[in-house]
């Protein structure tokens, strides 16, 4: 990929190699905080902060599993700290397309700038 990236950066013109400079591709910190900001930033923070209650609720959960001395507690306090748990991974993991659309979208105007130059 560092190949054609300089064989993209050798063929453009010095105009194009500022666009190309301007947009470079971000590192994954920087797509992740990204995510709280812009139009739908509120609803990221919303979902982290929901994420981030019902870990530690998993955790508080597991906790009284394993400190449980009756059998029906242990299976209620595991069941419930397994499904939080999941649950809890499922909307961390719900983040994830959003930092492929981010990157595909950023693409995207890379080549707009592009073409808007050249025409």
């Amino acid at each position: 990929m560092e190949k054609l990236d300089q064989m993209i950066e050798e063929a453009l013109e010095a105009e194009d190699r500022e666009i190309f400079a301007q947009t470079e591709e971000l590192g994954w910190f920087s797509l992740g905080l990204g995510l709280f900001s812009g139009k739908l930033g509120w609803v990221n923070w919303f979902a982290m902060i929901v994420w981030t209650v019902m870990f530690f609720a998993a955790v508080w959960c597991g906790f009284r599993f394993f400190g449980a001395s009756d059998v029906l507690v242990a299976v209620k306090y595991g069941i419930s700290g397994g499904v939080l748990l999941l649950a809890s991974l499922a909307m961390k993991l719900s983040l994830m397309p959003q930092i492929h659309a981010d990157r595909v979208i950023r693409e995207l105007k890379r080549v707009e700038l592009m073409m808007v130059k050249r025409g």
